[in-house]
């Protein structure tokens, strides 16, 4: 790539591994919103030896909103995957207490085998936001912001 080209911001993911974190920024931002709009099936899910569920829930949902959001911001992706990576096993006792008192969520299929079946992936959504923790160049990063951004808050890291 020349520096000295004018470069046009990336809106559009041109790599595998840009879409998939395009995929996954999406996928827990939205997530992340539900613990807002509609948080009982989460605080139902958190087990009791846990203080203040609903505070829970809310912790969690606005940092996955914020960790969605920062892997589309070049200067801050890489720590918000480290972000992404802590809270996903945070929450995993969720999903063991779920799996093994058997609770039932509405909307969400009621069987054994799809509330374990939920537990192996909890290990993909680790490895998924660790692939981000790697250092990858910011100019082949899809971006929420404009490159002349991403250059001038990089700048001082050079």
């Amino acid at each position: 790539m020349n520096p000295e080209a004018p470069q046009a911001d990336r809106p559009i993911a041109t790599t595998r591994k840009e879409q998939l974190r395009v995929m996954l920024a999406i996928c827990i931002i939205v997530v992340g919103t539900m613990h807002f709009v509609v948080p009982d099936p989460f605080v139902k899910i958190v087990p009791d030896y846990f203080p203040s569920h609903l505070a829970l829930v809310y912790i969690s949902g606005f940092f996955e909103i914020l960790g969605g959001i920062g892997l589309l911001v070049p200067p801050v992706s890489q720590a918000a995957a480290w972000g992404l990576l802590i809270l996903f096993i945070a929450v995993f006792p969720a999903n063991i207490n779920m799996a093994v008192n058997a609770i039932d969520l509405p909307n969400i299929p009621d069987s054994d085998a799809f509330r374990w079946g939920r537990l192996p992936f909890q290990a993909v959504l680790i490895a998924w936001a660790w692939w981000y923790t790697r250092t990858d160049s910011l100019d082949e990063q899809v971006s929420l912001i404009p490159d002349r951004w991403v250059k001038f808050l990089t700048q001082d890291l050079k």
